[in-house]
């Protein structure tokens, strides 16, 4: 029998043994303590994680892995006993990576270790090679006058603040997102940027970048970090010369999915929680913690709540987000689903690896709810702290349902080395542990089936009565 199966039948004996009769004098705080308790020993989201990144691989958006993946989404929804599997294509550009190499030819012949940033023009058939411009900080570019760039390779060298709650990674990112455009502005014919990363490998890490349109498009790359530095030192000893070659190209419109299944509400099924991860990875690893971990997660903890005797009132819709990479698949989301925002109740993704969850953040003025009065007590086993803090940000993928309105949570896991493998070769199986992939399991078990059990407003507990 294969695992995935076995691990679902010693699962469903024990939700369905007599311990786990629910009676109408058990609580809802009582049912959430026994499932967290089982998710902590259910090996459902590591058979998930397993399967997605060794048999389906990355998962660039228009790539066949991607497909390969949309296909792997349906059959385990089906497997797992979701219901209202949904399958919603929409059309996008989608980048393919092509051959890339580096160098340095002065003031000696170094080959250098780099990536193409997602969405980068390609260099000419023959490559550039032009003297770089070292900043230390990417506010000494934008410091740079107009034409003071020209013919010449900008290099941004500024690193990245680890963070337990991955903050560093807004500050630093926008020299990768905005850094080619501001220095085509300049003059600049290429650009590169120090890894939006805090590992210390040569290992580069990818990532998309966004032309401005009123700004040349010049191809971009990022440095593995030991090359960043060693190119920022010999820049103040005198010039400094780099061959860069890029060949990547653009699909102008292929098709990306949002999968979804839903474990059906007993009492309330038009009610509906949403969460998720991204299915989507970029090409340069197996996707483990970003986002196969999140699928994993999310789909684990809403099977352990379907396989209860007695289901919870509201539905949990499992949604497997398939263009968050290269962006599209928020919006396309909450298109298709514009006319149902009313009916979803709160919305949350997993997003940033399967380390140890710290903090959960609710809507604005939850905790004044007496259905959620027990969630502290519930969390404190798992380390977890209930914040006074709302949430601000649900995930990259619950955007275009935020904005439509429905309230989001956040459950914050720890980000001190999520940026030390995300969006590079290293990002793989073997980072992930299994114990802090379960705590994520159980708590976000927990936390949904008490909010599926109850009957919790949170848009009115935002806007309370005058």
């Amino acid at each position: 029998m294969p695992k995935l199966l076995i691990a679902l039948a010693a699962v469903a004996s024990l939700l369905s043994s007599p311990a786990w009769a629910q009676t109408p004098r058990q609580s809802t705080f009582d049912v959430a303590q026994r499932l967290r308790d089982a998710a902590l020993t259910d090996d459902t989201a590591w058979t998930l994680l397993e399967s997605l990144t060794t048999d389906i691989g990355p998962r660039l958006v228009g790539s066949p892995g991607m497909t390969r993946a949309k296909d792997w989404g349906v059959k385990q929804f089906e497997a797992l006993g979701f219901t209202n599997i949904k399958v919603e294509p929409f059309a996008k550009p989608s980048w393919v990576r092509g051959a890339e190499s580096a160098a340095m030819v002065g003031p000696y012949d170094y080959p250098l270790s780099i990536i193409g940033l997602g969405g980068s023009v390609p260099t000419p058939a023959k490559g550039i090679e032009a003297e770089i411009v070292v900043f230390p900080a990417y506010a000494d570019l934008l410091a740079a006058p107009k034409g003071s760039l020209a013919g010449k390779i900008a290099v941004v060298t500024q690193p990245m603040t680890r963070t337990q709650d991955g903050s560093g990674y807004g500050a630093a990112g926008i020299a990768r997102r905005s850094g080619p455009s501001e220095a085509a502005r300049r003059g600049a014919i290429a650009y590169l940027t120090r890894s939006i990363s805090t590992s210390d490998r040569r290992s580069p890490h990818t990532g998309l970048t966004r032309y401005a349109e009123d700004a040349p498009k010049i191809p971009a790359a990022a440095l593995g970090v030991p090359d960043a530095e060693l190119i920022e030192r010999l820049s103040k000893k005198g010039p400094v010369r780099i061959r860069l070659s890029l060949a990547s190209s653009i699909q102008d419109r292929t098709i990306a999915w949002n999968i979804s299944g839903d474990i059906a509400g007993s009492m309330r099924p038009d009610q509906v929680i949403v969460i998720g991860g991204h299915l989507d990875s970029w090409d340069v690893g197996t996707g483990a913690i970003d986002d196969a971990s999140g699928i994993a997660i999310t789909t684990a903890a809403a099977k352990l709540i379907g396989d209860l005797p007695r289901r919870p009132a509201r539905t949990i819709r499992v949604v497997m987000w398939g263009s968050e990479e290269s962006g599209g698949s928020s919006e396309a989301f909450a298109l298709a689903h514009k006319d149902e925002l009313k009916s979803m109740i709160v919305a949350g993704e997993s997003d940033l690896g399967a380390d140890r969850i710290y903090a959960l953040q609710l809507p604005a003025g939850a905790l004044s709810s007496p259905a959620l009065a027990d969630l502290p007590a519930l969390m404190a086993p798992l380390k977890v702290m209930v914040s006074r803090d709302p949430a601000p940000f649900g995930g990259a993928d619950t955007e275009g349902l935020q904005r439509g309105g429905v309230p989001v949570f956040s459950l914050r896991q720890d980000a001190s080395r999520y940026f030390d493998l995300h969006h590079s070769p290293d990002d793989t199986l073997d980072k992930v542990d299994r114990r802090q992939l379960s705590q994520n399991v159980a708590a976000w078990t927990a936390l949904l089936y008490v909010i599926a059990d109850s009957d919790v407003d949170f848009r009115s507990l935002a806007t309370p009565a005058k």
